[in-house]
């Protein structure tokens, strides 16, 4: 299947910006967008949920950097981790879907899967009503900021390699 537009670098960030600290994976999205418009091949999708439409996508990137906030990590911890895809999924979920999944569709349906993929998640303090970040996510967004942008340095650098050093968020 041939490949239209191919992008070097795909951000894909999930979060609902009117709920606290769900918000943040857009936010940073929107960072990284700043941080990287001079660059070319480089596509940033914001959604509210990850569905599978994007599989396209996915499927047409080189890399892929997914963000989300994660109310099962403690509030502000911030972990970058591999991706890979989760071929024990059956059958399709159409509401939401998760990073490895994603993944499994994208190469299910069109063959091909991203050389990199890595999924940065910012611990939730809050996902109360409201457009305000918790203290301990503010506390968290630069060294959310420096993984992104190390990542994506590296992916530029080296497409096919993974970001060097810890990229588990601890220092």
């Amino acid at each position: 299947m041939p490949q239209l537009n191919p992008t070097h670098c795909l951000i894909l960030a999930c979060g609902n910006t009117l709920r606290g600290d769900d918000g943040v994976g857009p936010w940073l999205a929107e960072w990284a967008e700043d941080k990287f418009q001079s660059e070319a091949g480089m596509l940033v999708l914001i959604r509210q949920q990850w569905t599978p439409e994007l599989a396209k996508d996915i499927a047409r990137s080189e890399s892929v950097l997914f963000i989300d906030c994660s109310i099962a990590c403690a509030p502000g911890s911030v972990k970058l981790t591999p991706v890979e895809p989760d071929v024990s999924t059956q059958g399709l979920a159409t509401h939401h879907q998760g990073a490895p999944q994603l993944l499994a569709l994208a190469h299910e349906l069109f063959g091909s899967l991203p050389a990199n993929a890595q999924l940065l998640t910012i611990g939730a303090g809050s996902t109360e009503l409201g457009e305000v970040f918790s203290n301990a996510v503010l506390d968290a967004l630069p060294e959310a900021c420096r993984l992104i942008e190390e990542t994506i340095v590296q992916w530029q650098a080296s497409p096919s390699e993974l970001p060097a050093g810890d990229t588990s968020g601890n220092q």
